[in-house]
């Protein structure tokens, strides 16, 4: 099956807008060991303004410069000694991005258990620090472009044909400021979020 990668009109824009469209999409993690993926089922949009949670609130850095580049790159970053995957949005020198909270493993399983040391497949991916692990996701990914299909890339679920999806939201998960803004959005009832489902409608 062909799964090409999203093109990058579809992360130049609102961080908001490309977190809700990005559930139900394919994250494919392809390296020496053999193609993993999941479906997305939640994401978390962090804002180019005005957005005190965003890394990008204080300016540029040498940690957060990808965000500063173009729309369609992964900005990886390190908390708590584990690795978290975003995908930058808007236009350069906007700094926004969405961080990827957690997938439906669909395909290479038993490689994301061996990189997990977990067979419990509920808990794979579940969390954007688990994400990381079972896709083999480090530091050594940041800046790379999703739009080159070829590593690490985001494509649409071909078998969703246009089915509609309940999609929730509530207030993100584990920062510091900017509290009560809903911007986490995760798939209704899927088994797959990392947090708490009970939430406001999209």
């Amino acid at each position: 099956m062909d799964w090409p990668p999203l093109p990058r009109e579809f992360y130049a824009r609102d961080p908001i807008a490309v977190a809700r469209e990005l559930l139900g999409k394919i994250l494919m993690r392809e390296s020496a060991d053999g193609l993993a993926s999941g479906r997305i089922v939640e994401a978390e949009a962090y804002l180019s303004s005005r957005d005190p949670a965003c890394h990008a609130n204080r300016g540029r850095n040498r940690k957060n410069a990808t965000m500063f580049g173009p729309a369609g790159h992964a900005y990886v970053y390190m908390i708590h000694a584990r690795w978290c995957l975003n995908a930058v949005t808007e236009d350069v020198g906007c700094a926004s991005a969405v961080l990827i909270r957690a997938l439906e493993p669909l395909a290479g399983i038993p490689l994301m258990q061996g990189r997990r040391g977990l067979e419990e497949l509920r808990d794979l991916a579940r969390g954007p620090a688990r994400l990381c692990q079972a896709l083999a996701v480090t530091k050594a990914l940041d800046g790379h472009d999703f739009t080159l299909g070829r590593d690490l890339w985001i494509a649409t679920d071909p078998s969703a044909n246009g089915s509609p999806r309940r999609i929730h939201r509530s207030r993100r998960i584990g920062v510091t400021s900017a509290h009560s803004r809903l911007l986490r959005f995760f798939l209704a009832d899927n088994a797959f979020v990392s947090g708490k489902r009970s939430a406001r409608r999209r």
